[in-house]
């Protein structure tokens, strides 16, 4: 497999002006515009047409991660602002499922905004959950290389930590949308079949789904199946550095249930299409983790450029690999996969589940337009272009692709 290591990240930038970005979503998800790029041309049509240009063989693979409203504002005496930006538990547990059930104190791995304003003491909010007034502190308890770890208490014994997040948080809206968070976010930034908090980014091709839709694809016979990655701040994230090899991948953590890896074999030789770069991330982590359990290796960890660096044996394909994860977990009695990963997939990326993708139009620069050009090679230019060119919205509350290998 060719190493992507010495790609230079400037053959993946474009001008994007400013008024292309969607600053908001159009009043019905499914609405939008879908680019379909099945055949090599470049064809616009409307994301309601989904269900009938989809292979009727396909399986589709959503992302049920839930955004968390991880952005709290407090004000110091002095009167300055700070911003906590919640990324992912630490105390008492790290599991995020588990980490919402908390009762205070609770510490989480945070960025901070105006940090330079907020050395030490506590930051304190009042406000009301079930109409009794609740105040919630946050004290830093340590300063890391990127953040923060920050412990929050609270004086109500009985709230748990997803109530306090909930009522006191804003959505973390992507910093290029150039505006606050509204109440309408918290529903439309959000898929509407989200079920597992976690995420502090959407997983954004699943805001164009529709429960009509889903019913459309129910039938015409278009199989699906979930799993979860949980999206860190790392997705917003650009390549800063000139070569690819320089850039480092951010870990998030992902969820895959058993019942879905039994319908990702079923399906192989048919069409396993991810909706958005989350899924296309989980589904392909899978076959290194298979890798690493033949090889004795039970760290469930998929690192950036292991699918570049790992040798694999002739005998490996799909098909074993997804059942040496079924087997694993069946003698280990787990009803699901739960890893982590920081896969890294670019030109020269060899996919190995996906034979095509849903995607939105990413940032110029960014590593999910790596993805992209490692699914479609440089068509994914004639594709932007051909975008641009007739006013599709970019973004994440912008239109939709499919793109097909």
């Amino acid at each position: 497999m060719q190493h992507p290591a010495d790609i230079s990240i400037e053959e993946y930038n474009y001008n994007l002006p400013e008024r292309k970005i969607a600053k908001y979503p159009l009043g019905e998800r499914d609405s939008s515009k879908l680019l379909s790029f099945a055949n090599g041309d470049p064809i616009e049509l409307s994301f309601r047409d989904l269900p009938n240009i989809l292979p009727v063989d396909s399986l589709l693979l959503f992302n049920e991660t839930k955004v968390i409203q991880a952005r709290m504002k407090f004000q110091k005496t002095s009167g300055a602002k700070i911003e906590i930006f919640c990324l992912e538990p630490v105390e008492p547990v790290n599991d995020f499922q588990l980490a919402f059930q908390q009762s205070s104190p609770v510490v989480w791995k945070c960025m901070i905004g105006n940090a330079k304003r907020w050395k030490s003491g506590k930051l304190s909010n009042g406000f009301i959950v079930n109409g009794k007034s609740v105040l919630l502190n946050a004290e830093i308890k340590k300063r890391l290389t990127d953040s923060w770890l920050v412990e929050f208490s609270w004086n109500d014994k009985d709230l748990k930590f997803h109530e306090i997040i909930e009522q006191n948080g804003l959505t973390p809206l992507p910093p290029y949308l150039n505006r606050e968070a509204e109440e309408s976010d918290k529903e439309r930034y959000q898929t509407v079949y989200a079920q597992f908090d976690g995420s502090v980014a959407a997983p954004t091709a699943g805001l164009h789904f529709t429960d009509s839709i889903l019913k459309q694809l129910s039938i015409k016979g278009i199989d699906t199946a979930k799993l979860t990655l949980h999206v860190g701040a790392g997705t917003f994230k650009p390549v800063s550095s000139e070569k690819i090899k320089d850039h480092e991948m951010h870990t998030e953590r992902i969820i895959v249930p058993v019942e879905t890896l039994k319908k990702i074999r079923d399906n192989i030789p048919k069409q396993i299409i991810p909706v958005g770069t989350t899924s296309m991330r989980t589904l392909e982590s899978l076959f290194w983790i298979a890798l690493k359990l033949e090889q004795n290796n039970f760290s469930m960890a998929v690192e950036q450029w292991d699918p570049y660096e790992m040798k694999v044996p002739e005998d490996m394909d799909a098909m074993k690999a997804v059942n040496i994860i079924i087997n694993y977990l069946s003698e280990n009695k787990l009803d699901s996969l739960n890893a982590e990963t920081r896969l890294m997939i670019a030109p020269g990326y060899r996919f190995r589940f996906a034979k095509g993708l849903i995607t939105n139009f990413h940032q110029p620069k960014s590593t999910l337009l790596l993805l992209v050009s490692a699914l479609i090679g440089d068509k994914w230019k004639t594709a932007y272009d051909f975008a641009m060119e007739n006013n599709f919205r970019f973004l994440s509350y912008g239109d939709s692709c499919l793109f097909m290998a």
